[in-house]
């Protein structure tokens, strides 16, 4: 079993699911509940998620968590705009209610999805895993060779050279919930920018 440090647990913690906007597209379409094995097959669909693994019991775990780590990792994002309710067999966005709806660190679920150690691999797996992903995200919604400079990809987020990869990453979310092409108010090109500037100034 491979042993991983604190250190390497919370960067996996804090790694990025290049599937949260094709999942977010998937839920907020559906007008009734959904189930995860649903929200796998309308995204293999669109050839977004390869053969994980040779075993097939081994692809189906990973496909789980990755689809799994995506909602969790949506679930925060979304407040206080709307709660997504993670079940396997109820997937869901429903109106905020912060008495009832709430993100907290005793869930043992969530917390067990959104690290990465659990997903049985290695840093440089991970990594790699990740950057598949994202590669064919990129092809998704026509991101092509990346010609902006780094400055002008964090300009583009609003941000200067001191920026952290915490502000990167939260500038890049914010920008991405809001001008989604398949959001009200979206627009494809400023989604297709956003997505060249995260491309390169992701870790």
């Amino acid at each position: 079993m491979t042993e991983f440090t604190s250190h390497q647990i919370h960067v996996q913690r804090q790694a990025e699911n290049p599937l949260l906007w094709s999942v977010l597209n998937v839920v907020e379409r559906q007008t009734d509940s959904l189930q995860i094995h649903k929200l796998f097959a309308v995204l293999a669909e669109k050839e977004l998620i390869p053969i994980l693994d040779d075993s097939a019991e081994k692809d189906l775990f990973k496909r789980n968590f990755l689809l799994m780590n995506a909602l969790y990792q949506l679930q925060a994002i979304l407040l206080p705009e709307k709660w997504l309710q993670v079940e396997a067999m109820d997937i869901r966005l429903m109106p905020y209610n912060p008495s009832k709806h709430n993100v907290t660190n005793e869930d043992p679920l969530r917390d067990y999805y959104l690290d990465w150690s659990h997903y049985e691999a290695d840093n440089r797996e991970v990594k790699r895993l990740l950057e598949e992903f994202w590669t064919r995200y990129k092809q998704y919604v026509g991101v092509g060779e990346v010609t902006m400079s780094q400055k002008q990809a964090l300009a583009c987020f609003e941000l200067d050279e001191s920026a952290t990869q915490k502000e990167i990453r939260h500038a890049w979310r914010r920008l991405a919930l809001k001008w989604h092409p398949d959001r009200s108010g979206g627009d494809t090109e400023k989604f297709r920018i956003y997505c060249e500037a995260w491309s390169l100034l992701k870790e």
